[in-house]
């Protein structure tokens, strides 16, 4: 018994591919068909991966040939899957907390960089230029926010907001905090698996009365572990930061946490790196810089990710007392320090504004900056 290929051909004609308006042959599906005595393979590609397609796609195959062509036909499909790539959509992910225009995350790869530093100054500047601001520290173990803000004394009060008890933020400074600083001790230690942690800073971010925020910056803990993830899928990240100082072990792990926001399943947008400590000047020697820790790492890291170097902070005492303090560096109007991190603070809200225009329109943020003062508008 020969079976002749027209014949079979004719058959698959009669059929079509799940999904597909045409049949599988003038379609293009039916890639080959090869005869050999009472043997035919077919080889056919579909674009619907799910097993039942393909199973159906199979059966088929052989029942029409079985019918028209030969009953005892010895039929082979040879099947290949090509799916299209998924679109890539620049979408803003997890739960909208309404009133809240931009939620930023300032992260760092690794500890002792100054990321809380840098989000204390950063909300303050964005407070003086008129913005409305908030800080969640989900740093659930060290949280310092409370000791930057002076207000480590402080409890959120609670209020009642459509019927539902929520968390008041603490104010300072003009911005809304909080952190789980305010729930535990001094001196007690945050002894949590990634679960309650995650559970207590959902509390803080859904059950918190945050009111109208143009920005809510995000201090995370160092590194990347769950914590991250957990506020990456709850939230919806306009973009995030990354603070490093300039030398090496810094910068790898600067790496590894824009690394971890760009991600094909978190793809959250870094507007660009932070290099703290960047440089020493002497008081006494105020024309004289002094690059301790490496000069320019962070631009040149910057450079290689396509990122853009934001701002790079001195390494000044009265940033560290200041911290100390609760009384952010910022604050100093006219200083050295709060030009510069009013500079840092400016290129930030410049990276979101470039940022919202990739959104959809029903999601858009415009932010205008009028005459060095920045507005916020839907």
């Amino acid at each position: 018994m020969k079976l002749n290929k027209k014949d079979i051909l004719e058959a698959l004609r009669t059929i079509t591919v799940p999904g597909a308006g045409e049949n599988m042959v003038d379609s293009g599906a039916v890639t080959n068909v090869l005869t050999f005595g009472d043997e035919v393979i077919v080889d056919i590609t579909i674009n619907n991966p799910t097993l039942q397609a393909r199973k159906k796609t199979e059966v088929e195959i052989m029942k029409v040939i079985h019918e028209k062509v030969e009953q005892k036909a010895q039929v082979k499909v040879n099947l290949k899957v090509d799916a299209p790539a998924p679109t890539q959509k620049n979408e803003i992910k997890g739960k909208a907390i309404p009133g809240i225009k931009n939620i930023v995350a300032i992260a760092s790869g690794k500890g002792g960089v100054g990321k809380s530093t840098t989000t204390a100054n950063i909300a303050v500047s964005l407070a003086k230029m008129g913005f409305k601001v908030g800080v969640l520290d989900a740093d659930i173990y060290g949280p310092s926010i409370p000791i930057m803000f002076d207000v480590t004394h402080e409890r959120p009060l609670s209020v009642n907001v459509g019927g539902k008890s929520k968390m008041k933020p603490v104010e300072s400074y003009g911005v809304k905090i909080l952190s789980i600083g305010f729930f535990t001790k001094p001196d007690q230690a945050v002894v949590w698996r990634g679960p309650m942690a995650a559970k207590a800073l959902n509390q803080m971010i859904f059950d918190a009365a945050w009111g109208e925020l143009d920005f809510l910056l995000l201090d995370l803990p160092p590194g990347t572990g769950d914590i991250h993830l957990s506020i990456m899928q709850s939230l919806p990240i306009t973009g995030a930061v990354i603070v490093s100082t300039p030398q090496t072990v810094a910068l790898a792990d600067a790496k590894k946490g824009v690394a971890m926001f760009q991600q094909e399943s978190i793809n959250v947008p870094v507007l660009g790196i932070v290099e703290n400590m960047s440089y020493f000047t002497p008081e006494e020697l105020p024309d004289n810089k002094y690059y301790i820790f490496g000069k320019e790492g962070a631009k040149n890291l910057a450079e290689d990710l396509d990122v853009r170097l934001l701002g790079e902070i001195p390494l000044v005492q009265s940033i560290r007392e200041a911290g100390d303090v609760g009384h952010p560096a910022a604050l100093q109007t006219g200083s050295l320090l709060s030009k510069a991190y009013e500079e840092l603070t400016k290129n930030v809200v410049e990276e979101t504004v470039r940022r919202n225009k990739s959104l959809p329109p029903t999601e858009a943020i415009k932010i205008t900056t009028m005459a060095g003062c920045s507005a916020v508008k839907n």
